[in-house]
């Protein structure tokens, strides 16, 4: 039987050499690709990118964890919170109704134009809303003061698409300071946000 000889030699240490069953002997650890069996799994000791890639599509797959809602799949905090689920757009922002004060908590008045309604009544295409600390992301909003709120919306941007759930009157539900930039211009009753998921996620 020949050997295969790899150079695992370095400085004055003997060469180690390895049995190959094909009787073919390889100087200095490379291989002559016309000596090569087809098929093979080894080129000169490295194992081939060809046979590697499905390899780790496999393992990588297997070892995957979903942890999203199938697409298409209704948060159950919507159609459970509030008295009225709606899709609306957001309008506007106006200056200075957003702002960031860790002593101070606030809710402020946000103008949407109703696109669906999922429950309740809205005898209105125009909606005022009332976010609890709106510089924070839903996620994180809710404190010991207001409890019952969330979402994965992170951050306000007019003409964002919001799936809401909402009750009414906001006084009902929050007793705290509340920034109206719309107060004189409109007599609409302000919504209570629960929930408030950014639509087309």
């Amino acid at each position: 039987m020949s050997t295969l000889a790899f150079p695992l030699a370095a400085r004055g240490r003997p060469m180690k050499t390895l049995s190959h069953p094909r009787g073919v002997s390889i100087p200095g650890g490379t291989t002559k690709r016309e000596t090569a069996a087809p098929g093979r799994w080894y080129h000169g000791g490295v194992l081939s990118c060809v046979t590697l890639l499905p390899m780790i599509v496999l393992i990588s797959s297997c070892g995957s964890k979903v942890d999203s809602p199938p697409r298409g799949a209704t948060d159950p905090h919507l159609a459970t919170n509030g008295t009225v689920e709606v899709t609306a757009r957001l309008l506007e922002i106006p200056e200075g109704a957003i702002f960031k004060r860790d002593l101070y908590d606030y809710a402020t008045a946000l103008k949407y134009q109703v696109l669906k309604v999922q429950r309740g009544e809205i005898k209105t295409k125009i909606i005022y809303v009332g976010h609890y600390n709106p510089w924070k992301p839903r996620s994180e909003a809710a404190d010991r003061r207001v409890q019952k709120i969330g979402g994965d919306l992170r951050r306000f941007q007019a003409g964002q698409v919001h799936h809401l759930a909402l009750e009414l009157p906001i006084e009902d539900f929050f007793m705290g300071g509340i920034v109206n930039k719309y107060f004189g211009q409109s007599t609409d009753p302000i919504y209570w946000a629960i929930w408030t998921n950014l639509e087309g996620q």
